[in-house]
């Protein structure tokens, strides 16, 4: 598990969202609490996310934005190149982060073993030591209640930065519409 990060993803038929806390740890203290870890790509038209080690983040961010404009954009041929790639090379394979990544049309989980998930509902995905918190209170927020995304996406990582002491409310979002 990544002690660092919340992030959480809601795709909707309407939008897409994404937000993070801005929590930096190492070890038992935080380094950072207004750290950016959510960022457009290829011309505005991707979300992505990343928890676990930021150098490494940044690697995959540079990575991943190559391969769309390799692949024009499509998201769907893009991650799977990135696994690809992530999985063959004895370099990436070490490394220790994990992504989200979407647009209107897809979310994908990218797994630090250069898996591509794309989630069971297709809509919510979490990554991050908050993950399991921020998506829990998504599910139930979106169940029983008339939110919008972007509200639903922000009071979910509030929760989970009451319940994750490696996450904090200090939330910066994205989306596409």
């Amino acid at each position: 598990m990544f002690k660092a990060t919340t992030i959480l993803a809601y795709k909707s038929k309407d939008v897409a969202v994404i937000g993070g806390d801005g929590q930096v740890t190492f070890g038992h203290t935080v380094l950072k609490s207004n750290a950016t870890k959510i960022r457009k790509l290829y011309h505005g038209k991707v979300l992505a996310g990343f928890a676990g080690s930021t150098a490494d983040a940044f690697k995959l961010f540079d990575m991943i934005e190559g391969i769309l404009n390799e692949k024009r954009g499509d998201l769907l041929k893009s991650v799977i190149e990135f696994a690809k790639q992530w999985r063959s090379d004895k370099y990436l394979r070490q490394l220790e982060a994990m992504m989200i990544v979407l647009n209107r049309d897809n979310l994908f989980i990218l797994s630090g073993t250069g898996d591509v998930v794309e989630p069971e509902d297709g809509e919510l995905a979490a990554i991050g030591s908050g993950g399991s918190y921020a998506i829990s209170a998504a599910r139930a927020l979106k169940k029983h209640s008339n939110l919008s995304p972007q509200e639903i996406v922000k009071e979910s990582l509030m929760i989970a930065g009451d319940l994750c002491i490696y996450t904090n409310k200090n939330i910066s979002m994205l989306e596409l519409k």
